[in-house]
């Protein structure tokens, strides 16, 4: 005896329930020869779509055998299973199954995308296909724009599209008026005269009538078979003519990737309200994150920059051996020619000696107590002072003992009612030539109005004494502060013999705030990747709800030969996709949140850089794959029966 197409030996099929174990067939056997035209009939619950979805490795007995070929199913592992569905059967069901979101030329075109066909070559076929059937004109249709007729004729081209010899046809009229169902049959007639092996389940005995073989099932039996057998060689040289099955090409993995990522687009463009909601979390995360991180970096530029004002990289000498020290009142060491020594040194950039003293300022009928520093001429260079009008006062006007001076806005608005350059200002018993406006700085210590006067005039005309209460140094940009601070105590040491003196290094100031800064910044920061996260589990839930959604929609890719991993790879690669592009707009709409403050001069302090925002695009597609590998799973494992009988 020749070997059988498809075989079924001693099958059986169960399913467990609330109530029990429900037997649906019973120890049936059964051969199919190449060419035949069977009919499979039977009243509701008889078992023939059972017996159908097994013959077409939808499903899988629980006991006995069926072999394709003369190769047992059994034991085939899913991807097996799904490669046979792919290569050797084409499915019609009675609710067509299209994919509403595909035109009726990328419906039949999908077998081929799960067999490595190319997008030209399948296209064309799929075409070609619905040329034949009479649907030339609605290549571009969607399944909504189609009648139930033409709907189920894109249903029988898709299962011709890989050129596999067996048709399934499940009810294929039961769906359709009655011109519309000989429609389809004669379809069917017309496969199986060029040579297909078609299986019919139906209930009605008059459509069963058009096949030479009928298969009667009762109570999971089979009670009647009319006989038949197999076609002739003829027959079988009938399989090469019309529809020769497409060329397989070996595809890479980046093709494969592509094509995934291809079918997981048109998804999230067909479900914009679903993708949009989707993507929020990940959205409001993203923004979230670069923004804090935006705003932390801008915040410590600011503070940098206002470190920066008070002298980017200055070292204060002070008499005594530390702050409080009682002695240092006494101690008179420090003196103008330590400054001036100091301001030779190559390391050195500019110097300015210090003294000061709270005098009363008197002009015209204003009066106030006033702080007067006395600095030397390069103090604006020392500190980074802004000049807001006029100048400062120059070395040769310190060296001449020159009574002029340099306020504050504090003085400015103290004592002048108009500009104060030029005017004259009497301190104490010393009039003063008000030659310049210097911005408010943190040098001063106070909100007392400031008034700077030559170092000098100070010490001569003003506060009576030579000697400094300190020296300020601003070594130069390229030296390190803490190698200038060692110079500096063995010069000093070494004019003094002495060691009557302490060095303040101000970096100690910038390190202090800039680790304050980066502290409330990660802090910050880490409550903003939290965000991200719960975007992430929102990802994960909506995914999931989807999958449930599109159950039918994973069977049907399943029935036409999708492996578990091509599920798996497009559910997986749609997650990161809306991931990513929500990490996208959410970088734009932090970009947007940053030009408003500006536009806005809110004061907020933003400053965007390369690599957060790269950082963050990383993060947004890794929480793509992360969570959304459970929802791949769980589509990737869906039955493919179960999934195509869902609701």
């Amino acid at each position: 005896m020749a070997e059988a197409l498809l075989e079924v030996r001693g099958v059986s099929r169960a399913y467990h329930s609330g109530a029990g174990e429900i037997v649906v067939l019973k120890d049936v056997s059964l051969r199919i020869q190449t060419g035949e035209f069977i009919a499979i009939i039977g009243p509701s619950g008889s078992g023939k779509s059972t017996l159908m979805n097994i013959l077409g490795c939808l499903d899988r007995p629980t006991g006995g055998s069926y072999l394709v070929n003369g190769n047992a199913t059994e034991e085939m592992r899913s991807d097996d299973l799904a490669r046979l569905r792919r290569e050797h059967f084409g499915f019609i069901f009675q609710r067509y199954n299209l994919m509403e979101d595909l035109s009726a030329t990328e419906n039949v075109a999908l077998p081929a995308i799960y067999a490595g066909v190319g997008v030209e070559a399948r296209n064309a076929r799929a075409r070609t296909l619905l040329e034949k059937l009479g649907l030339g004109e609605r290549t571009s249709n969607k399944p909504s724009q189609l009648s139930g007729g033409q709907q189920q004729r894109v249903s029988i081209a898709r299962s011709l599209m890989n050129g596999g010899v067996i048709i399934l046809a499940d009810e294929p009229t039961g769906a359709l008026d009655h011109a519309s169902g000989q429609q389809v049959m004669e379809e069917l007639r017309r496969l199986h005269a060029q040579g297909k092996t078609v299986v019919l389940v139906t209930h009605d005995a008059a459509i069963a009538a058009n096949a030479p073989r009928v298969i009667e099932l009762s109570d999971g039996c089979i009670v009647s078979d009319s006989g038949g057998g197999g076609r002739s060689a003829q027959c079988a040289e009938a399989l090469n003519d019309p529809d020769l099955p497409l060329a397989r090409t070996s595809r890479s993995r980046l093709d494969v990737v592509r094509e995934a990522a291809g079918m997981a687009v048109r998804s999230m463009l067909s479900h914009r309200l679903r993708t949009l909601l989707t993507m929020l979390g990940i959205i409001i995360g993203v923004a979230a994150v670069v923004s804090v991180v935006a705003l932390g970096k801008g915040a410590q530029s600011q503070v940098e920059s206002q470190i920066n004002e008070l002298g980017a990289s200055t070292l204060e000498v002070f008499p005594g051996s530390d702050f409080g020290d009682p002695r240092s009142a006494e101690i008179e060491t420090l003196v103008v020619g330590d400054a001036n020594h100091l301001g030779e040194l190559s390391y050195v950039d500019s110097v300015s000696p210090n003294l000061s003293g709270s005098v009363a300022a008197l002009q015209g009928s204003r009066r106030a107590n006033t702080q007067v520093l006395g600095v030397g001429a390069e103090l604006p260079r020392v500190r980074g002072m802004r000049l807001l009008a006029g100048r400062f006062f120059t070395e040769a006007e310190v060296e001449a003992h020159r009574a002029v001076g340099v306020i504050d806005q504090k003085a400015a608005s103290a004592l002048f009612s108009g500009s104060p350059i030029g005017s004259t200002l009497l301190l104490g018993s010393m009039p003063v030539e008000v030659i310049g406006v210097v911005g408010a700085s943190a040098f001063a210590g106070s909100a007392t109005p400031t008034v700077y006067v030559p170092h000098t005039s100070a010490a001569s005309r003003l506060l009576g004494s030579q000697r400094l209460e300190s020296i300020t140094v601003r070594v130069r940009d390229n030296v390190s502060t803490k190698a200038a601070e060692v110079l500096l105590r063995a010069e000093l040491q070494h004019r003094h013999g002495t060691n009557d003196f302490f060095i303040y290094n101000s970096d100690q100031i910038r390190k202090a705030v800039m680790k304050s800064s980066q502290t409330m910044a990660a802090l910050v920061s880490a409550i903003a990747a939290v965000a991200l996260i719960v975007g992430g589990v929102g990802v994960m839930n909506i995914m999931l709800v989807s999958v449930k959604e599109r159950v039918r929609e994973i069977g049907v890719r399943l029935a036409v030969g999708a492996r578990q991993g091509d599920i798996l790879r497009q559910f997986l690669i749609e997650s990161a996709l809306i991931c990513l592009f929500g990490g996208v707009l959410g970088i734009l709409f932090a970009f947007c949140v940053g030009a408003l403050s500006r536009l806005m001069s809110l004061g907020v302090p933003f400053q965007f850089t390369a690599w957060p925002v790269i950082g963050a695009l990383a993060c947004s597609s890794a929480i793509g794959l992360g969570f959304g590998y459970f929802p791949a799973r769980s589509a990737a494992q869906l039955d493919p029966i179960e999934a195509l009988t869902a609701d």
